[in-house]
């Protein structure tokens, strides 16, 4: 029989990840069901392969180190790419063993945050789009990340708004980070 700690591991209702200097070391099996890939076969790889292009991964490195550094967890909700190429947003949560080092050795967590009626589903361009505001970008700095126009990311941003009933970015955010979602 397992020992309890590696039960609960892999048990865990939530995926959890441990990697160092960004290369995954072990996962569980609740992460490897959310990415679509075999448990077994991620340890060793670079976390690269749950990002859209070398861009995006370059860009999300730096992303919560200041709280890291500090001894404190950081949390956001970003985009990972699932096996089939889909994209699924997640809340994001993680924990350095290195402060010094924030990247050295990372423990993290994964929670799909999932559309639960057809009239709340978010396009992959809609995704992209809340990913960044969860970072504090703004719509030009989006766009620049995503190569797209500033405009058609204020377009985006602006059907959300409307959607949902919001009147602002925090707004929308809360509201897809409730109970609904």
């Amino acid at each position: 029989m397992p020992d309890l700690a590696s039960l609960a591991f892999d048990m865990a209702p939530v995926g959890i990840c441990l990697t160092e200097d960004r290369i995954i070391r072990a996962v569980n099996e609740s992460f490897a069901r959310m990415t679509g890939h075999d448990a077994n076969l991620l340890p060793g790889q670079s976390f690269r392969i749950f990002y859209d292009s070398d861009r995006a991964f370059d860009g999300i490195r730096d992303v919560g180190l200041d709280p890291l550094r500090d001894g404190r967890d950081f949390t956001d909700e970003r985009l990972l790419r699932h096996a089939t190429g889909r994209a699924i947003l997640v809340r994001f949560r993680a924990r350095t063993l290195t402060p010094d080092r924030p990247l050295a050795r990372l423990v993290m967590t994964f929670a799909p945050l999932t559309d639960t009626t057809q009239d709340r589903h978010l396009t992959p361009r809609e995704r992209t789009v809340i990913a960044g505001l969860t970072r504090g970008r703004t719509s030009k700095e989006i766009a620049r990340d995503l190569g797209l126009s500033p405009r058609t990311v204020e377009d985006v941003r602006a059907r959300l708004l409307r959607r949902f009933g919001v009147r602002n970015a925090a707004e929308l955010l809360a509201r897809l980070s409730g109970p609904a979602f």
